[in-house]
């Protein structure tokens, strides 16, 4: 699915949070939600940057950052 048809659907049903779920290196289902607000073209083709240093079994603080 395009990331035009996404926010185009996203307005269409009012989504107003957005849940992202994937699993940590132990196999453990993680999510982060955000506010739809904040999906647009360039979130959904070039990913999400957050801190993966509180995913247990990633790296330190310092060598932690995720896309």
């Amino acid at each position: 699915m395009s990331s035009n048809k996404i926010l185009k659907l996203m307005k269409e049903k009012e989504i107003d949070y957005v849940d992202l779920r994937f699993t940590d290196p132990r196999g453990k289902l993680q999510h982060l939600t955000m506010d739809g607000k904040m999906v647009d073209e360039k979130m959904l083709n070039e990913g999400v940057f957050f801190d993966g240093s509180s995913i247990a079994g990633w790296k330190s603080i310092h060598e932690s950052d995720m896309l």
